[in-house]
């Protein structure tokens, strides 16, 4: 039997002769990955995934890692490892540096919201000074503080081949986030860069003022998260005047900050002259009327590169969001938007119900679904977004209508983010 059909019963036998027990999973996911038609040629993700609702679960420990580790160090077809939502510590960290160390044919790897902490983080990232086949490292909502961060910051001075790497709600300090954006200055192979809900103290935005440095001199990202950065418009203007000389971001993630219309006056003189920028997600922000009319008018009439505008619970009222549909009509590019969680009034109704009748608006391609009562047009909420599948992703198969998830149907560097 080849090596990659023969990972349950390797499994089986590593676990027998180390005396340890074997994870019931972790033993059936391997089953499930010899019934599928698995190519020698394209490699195959293990989903191992501690949220996994279809079949019994016991979670991931250190030792089931150990284990999983020792049958995959050598294997040259398992290329993806998704062990999200387990209880991976420092000594699992310690397992998965010397698994990174030892294997050359990995290029995925997920231990989002784990319980990895600073010397796991520190172990890792040290694994990765050498390593030149991972690809994508997602260790989400593992708290590994400032100086884990500081840990990332260094291996990515050195290592050259990682292009996607998040570190979101990972509890980085203002010191960790400068040193990360520093070293991007100069970095070359990062294509994609999530660095979500850091722990900030200061008032001053250092860290936006050091990222739109960055921006200046950066050729290489293409994708940009900084939700819950605490941004205020000083620093949104401090970015959008990077990104006049930014020829490469695509994907400029904004949401959950403290801009309101001030700022997105900016983005709105950005977008009129910027001529790469697809996706911008401005989701729980509080831009109101003025700020969606400074967007419309910049969509309306000058840009035609942005594809997709989130502006989620914006407190936005009529006014506002009736110019972001009559935009939709002049720019043909602009195809995919969010509005749910603003002031709808009937002529918001009204306008969305037309741009989706009229096919104008494809119904998976926004958050919102018009019905007549005795009528009346009311807009219904969609479960779609340009983030919905962030923190959870269909435990069997892929996603089944990438629309109604818009960074993956836009950008190909987001499909894991």
């Amino acid at each position: 039997m080849s090596t990659h059909l023969s990972l349950h019963k390797q499994y089986l036998q590593v676990c027998q002769e180390s005396s340890q027990p074997e994870n019931p999973f972790i033993a059936h996911m391997l089953e499930e990955a010899e019934r599928a038609d698995i190519t020698l040629t394209k490699g195959i993700t293990l989903k191992i995934a501690g949220n996994n609702r279809l079949v019994p679960v016991q979670k991931v420990t250190d030792e089931d890692f150990r284990m999983l580790a020792c049958i995959l160090s050598n294997n040259t077809f398992v290329t993806g490892l998704d062990l999200r939502y387990n209880v991976l510590t420092d000594v699992g960290a310690e397992h998965a540096a010397k698994f990174l160390q030892e294997n050359s044919t990995l290029h995925y790897l997920n231990l989002m919201f784990n319980d990895i902490g600073t010397n796991g983080a520190e172990l890792i990232a040290k694994a990765l000074h050498g390593n030149e086949t991972l690809l994508y490292l997602r260790m989400t909502g593992n708290k590994i503080d400032n100086k884990g961060g500081m840990y990332f910051a260094s291996m990515l001075q050195i290592n050259s081949t990682l292009e996607k790497l998040d570190l979101g709600d990972c509890d980085l300090g203002t010191q960790s986030l400068i040193a990360i954006v520093t070293v991007m200055s100069h970095n070359k192979a990062m294509k994609a860069l999530n660095l979500n809900r850091p722990i900030l103290y200061s008032q001053e935005e250092e860290t936006t003022v050091h990222t739109a440095l960055m921006m200046k001199n950066n050729a290489c990202l293409m994708e940009l998260h900084l939700c819950k950065h605490e941004m205020k418009n000083f620093g949104v203007e401090r970015l959008c005047d990077a990104l006049y000389e930014n020829r490469s971001l695509r994907y400029l993630d904004l949401s959950c900050n403290k801009i309101t219309r001030d700022g997105v006056k900016f983005l709105g003189e950005l977008l009129k002259r910027n001529q790469t920028l697809e996706i911008l997600d401005l989701s729980s922000n509080r831009i109101e009327d003025d700020g969606a009319i400074y967007l419309s008018e910049a969509l309306a009439l000058y840009n035609r590169t942005l594809q997709a505008l989130a502006v989620v619970s914006n407190n936005i009222s009529g006014k506002g969001l009736v110019a972001l549909s009559d935009s939709m009509k002049t720019n043909m590019v602009l195809s995919y938007i969010y509005i749910w969680g603003n002031k709808f009034d009937e002529a918001t109704c009204v306008a969305f119900s037309d741009l989706i009748e009229n096919g104008r608006l494809k119904p998976n391609c926004t958050d919102v679904d018009p019905y007549e009562v005795d009528g009346h047009i009311y807009l219904a909420e969609l479960s779609h977004g340009l983030k919905r599948h962030y923190y959870w992703t269909p435990s069997y198969g892929e996603v089944d209508n990438k629309d109604a998830n818009a960074s993956l149907a836009i950008r190909a560097v987001a499909e894991h983010l």
